[in-house]
């Protein structure tokens, strides 16, 4: 028995059989949810955007109604000017009826709009009452009852999600915990210092301390920022003014001119002194362009608590935000219990007034059973060929790899200096990983070409001239490069991976200077991992008597992940990355990649079919050339497609523009095998909790293989929940899978053991993983895309850039012809297992949604 973060609904039998969802038009001028709640308060109605009401409003047969609503929010009248008025128009649009969600909920009913409909009403009910108090986010609100600084001007809150989910005959919410930042309350003076990590305020004067590169950097930070300028009536009270920040002037107020109505012309601090009475204590300072396009010193705003901060998190802070969104999952799941009070179900009158009741008793008690692991099997040479993961961990000691491979020749570069990683630690790095391949099977002997280069000068010249000396010596270029990097080596590491990925072919392999000096045996069998597929190596592989649905000869299988990562929040004019992976070997370990450019923030890959093409090709030439398999069996009679990044809503587009895709490629080949596509879900809120410490591991954690079934599971559709990794820190969080399509028939038992099997293949890992191998593949391809380009082009994807094209033509046509496919050598190898960050994140990353 386990216990789920989700609590009981019912839905009373008073509750009205005709709704009337409502909207505001005209559409074309966006209100600020704020503002959209003012609204909403002002008529007293009880609904949300959309808008939903419990009876039928009195609109007449028209089914339509205009406002005309003042804007003032008890402001009191300036210079004569009337108070600004928002006319809205209040439309039915259709009517609900709850019997359908009934159905729905007892397995009678596909999922439609209808269904959609009323599911999407009972979530606006349930959130009113705290979007009412609180600072919102989707589905989340935020209290400051538990809050963090961690500088830069940015603060974490702690809140609260919830969601409506139907289930198996009956209905849910799902509560969790959430993590939000904001922007730290003060004068904004103090907040643009505290981002610049300056004290004095001569920091943001233009004339004395503000290089443009870093009011841009400003800029970015504050843009969309809501702040407070005060006002002085006719009346002389004083009142405040909400504005939204634009831009930050390249002058300071004493230096920005502008032409007065009168004529004549007058700077902003002059105008301040002299028409508002108010003079400049900074006149120097810059000030902020708000929405209306006027110019306000930047003395003079305030910032307001509780507003979040859209952007993406800066890197150097994911840690601290790791850290405060990390609970144990007893202390997530007391801190859920502790959030109904906030949430106050009973005592909301939207929630009432809609018939709806929550059992706050105690969270939804659940079914789950523990997976079976499979077996790992692994080279000649091992004390233990045969390896059963204990709750997803298992040890190298005395390993061999299934397949090791040999580094005849090798150099290393270091972009440190000699006194931080002097000659002797570079002889000890260098003995350190001879041994640690060793012990895994890998032929190697020490190297003793060495070179020091400057990091600010041009990478590939100096790792060309570390290859040359390999040239010179032996005849032959080096079959490994190892580069030790500094801290915030970043922009090194990309032209590293430049070199070796694009455009010259070879294997490299990046060690932290702070990480490889003075390294202990561990380290370096982690990094043997990495060297050995990079190489084309197998470091293991699921055995065939455990997988059963891999090893049947009859059915040679294919097992795909495909991927499609995103533009950051605030990176406008990047286009979006996609990604295909899939396995060449029968044992389904070896793996090669596609990764294409496409559209921003499109979800649905372009280039699907040629990518699948390219992948098929390549898993049947190896079949042919490397396993010797007759050519009856060279084609795969199953493809087994895991989609990742793909929300509810866009299943129908995934079987009715990416479905067709696959199939197309397969006639292109003249192939016809039985496709079966899973969604893999990340980005949800539910979490399971094992009942008694018994049944947990070491973490308070459920165990890995932990799988779901049914009491969440969707009404209609085939669906589970898997947690298949062990809980290292905080809450784990299991995949939610949902087969969209199955021509195979797979049982569940099936598939839900093949998802177990594959998230044991990450070859740089000695850990189940959270989702398949393929899949967390595709990721780490998509986060490696800005490889592709040239470190030395136009196209910058550094966080200062503030263009990406001088060549003409439109972004995405420059973001197209500047990426470089792969060197033929390296699309042929495990080039991408190589991610230390992304592996971080994976496994710590669930507290942040």
């Amino acid at each position: 028995m386990t216990v789920c973060d989700q609590y009981a609904v019912q839905l009373t039998d008073t509750i009205p059989q005709l709704s009337s969802p409502v909207v505001i038009s005209p559409s074309e001028k966006t209100l600020p949810a704020r503002v959209n709640l003012d609204l909403i308060t002002h008529f007293r109605l009880l609904l949300l955007l959309n808008l939903f009401a419990i009876r039928e409003l009195p609109f007449g047969e028209s089914g339509s109604r205009e406002f005309e609503v003042s804007m003032s929010r008890g402001r009191p009248d300036i210079a004569g000017r009337g108070p600004k008025t928002c006319k809205i128009i209040l439309s039915k649009v259709a009517e609900i009826n709850p019997e359908v969600l009934k159905r729905f909920v007892a397995g009678e009913q596909s999922h439609d709009n209808n269904v959609l409909t009323v599911i999407n009403a009972l979530n606006v009910v349930i959130r009113m009452e705290p979007t009412m108090k609180y600072p919102f986010n989707l589905r989340s609100f935020f209290t400051n009852q538990e809050t963090k600084d961690i500088g830069e001007g940015l603060q974490l809150w702690r809140g609260y999600f919830q969601s409506v989910r139907p289930a198996i005959g009956r209905l849910l919410i799902n509560v969790d915990i959430s993590t939000v930042t904001m922007y730290k309350e003060g004068t904004l003076i103090q907040l643009c210092l505290d981002f610049l990590k300056k004290q004095d305020v001569s920091a943001l004067a233009p004339r004395r301390g503000l290089p443009d590169r870093e009011r841009l950097r400003l800029q970015r930070f504050i843009s969309g920022v809501r702040v407070l300028t005060t006002q002085t009536g006719e009346d002389g009270t004083r009142f405040k003014i909400p504005r939204v920040v634009k831009k930050v002037s390249a002058a300071g107020a004493s230096g920005l001119t502008f032409t007065m109505r009168e004529g004549g012309s007058m700077n902003v601090a002059e105008y301040f002194r002299r028409v508002q009475a108010r003079p400049l204590q900074y006149p120097d300072l810059i000030c902020v362009e708000v929405g209306s396009g006027a110019l306000i010193p930047i003395e003079l705003c305030e910032v307001p608590p509780g507003q979040i901060m859209r952007k993406q998190v800066p890197a150097e802070k994911i840690r601290e935000v790791i850290e405060f969104a990390t609970k144990s999952p007893k202390e997530r799941l007391e801190s859920i219990k502790n959030g109904l009070a906030v949430l106050a179900y009973g005592q909301s009158e939207y929630v009432r007034q809609f018939g709806m009741h929550v059992n706050t008793s105690g969270p939804l008690k659940i079914q789950a059973r523990v997976l079976k692991p499979p077996t790992l099997k692994y080279g000649v040479g091992s004390r233990q060929v045969n390896v059963v993961p204990n709750n997803g961990s298992w040890n190298m000691v005395d390993k061999r790899f299934f397949k090791p491979m040999e580094i005849p020749r090798w150099v290393v570069v270091i972009y440190e200096t000699l006194r931080r990683f002097p000659e002797a630690a570079a002889r000890d790095m260098i003995s350190g990983l001879v041994d640690g391949c060793r012990e895994v099977g890998m032929g190697i002997q020490p190297t003793d070409i060495i070179r020091y280069e400057n990091g600010q000068g041009r990478i590939s010249e100096g790792l060309l001239a570390a290859g040359q000396i390999c040239v010179d010596r032996t005849g032959f270029r080096p079959t490994l490069i190892i580069v030790v990097l500094p801290e915030n080596g970043n922009d090194i590491y990309t032209a590293v991976k430049h070199f070796g990925d694009i455009t010259h072919g070879v294997a490299t392999q990046c060690l932290k200077s702070t990480k490889c000096f003075k390294a202990r045996p561990q380290y370096f069998a982690n990094v043997s991992l990495k060297i050995n597929v990079k190489l084309g190596g197998i470091n293991m592989i699921p055995d065939p008597d455990s997988v059963a649905v891999l090893s049947d000869p009859r059915n040679p299988t294919i097992i795909m992940g495909a991927d499609v990562i995103h533009p950051a929040p605030g990176s406008e004019g990047r286009p979006s990355f996609t990604a295909l992976v899939a396995n060449v070997d029968a044992g389904s370990a070896k793996y090669i990649a596609d990764s294409r450019v496409q559209t921003s923030r499109q979800e649905m890959i372009d280039d699907l079919q040629a990518m699948c093409k390219h992948v098929l090709e390549m898993y049947m030439v190896y079949r042919d050339k490397v396993e010797k398999r007759p050519s009856a069996l060279l084609a795969p009679a199953r493809i087994i497609f895991y989609r990742d990044g793909v929300s509810e809503g866009q299943f129908e587009q995934v079987l009715k523009l990416e479905l067709p895709l696959i199939k197309n490629a397969c006639r292109e080949l003249g192939i016809n095998p039985k496709i079966t596509i899973i969604i893999v879900g990340k980005r949800h809120h539910v979490r399971f909790f094992p009942q008694n410490d018994r049944d947990a591991d070491r973490s308070g954690n459920c165990q890995a293989g932990t799988v779901v079934d049914r009491e969440v599971a969707h009404p209609t559709e085939f669906d589970f929940y898997l947690q298949s990794h062990g809980g290292l820190l905080g809450t784990s969080r299991p995949a939610h899978y949902s087969v969209l399509y199955d021509e195979n028939g797979f049982k569940a038992d099936t598939l839900q053991s093949l998802s177990f099997a594959l998230c044991h293949v990450y070859a740089r890992s000695t850990r189940s993983v959270s989702i398949p191998a393929p899949v967390y593949y595709a990721d780490i391809v998509c986060s490696r895309a800005k490889n592709h380009y040239d470190p030395q082009g136009l196209l910058n994807f550094s966080d200062s850039a503030t263009h990406v094209d001088n060549e003409g033509g439109t972004t995405l046509d420059a973001f197209r012809r500047n990426f470089k496919k792969l060197h033929q050598t390296q699309s042929r190898l495990m080039y991408f297992s190589n991610s230390n960050v992304n592996l971080f994140i994976a496994i710590h990353v669930d507290a942040l949604k």
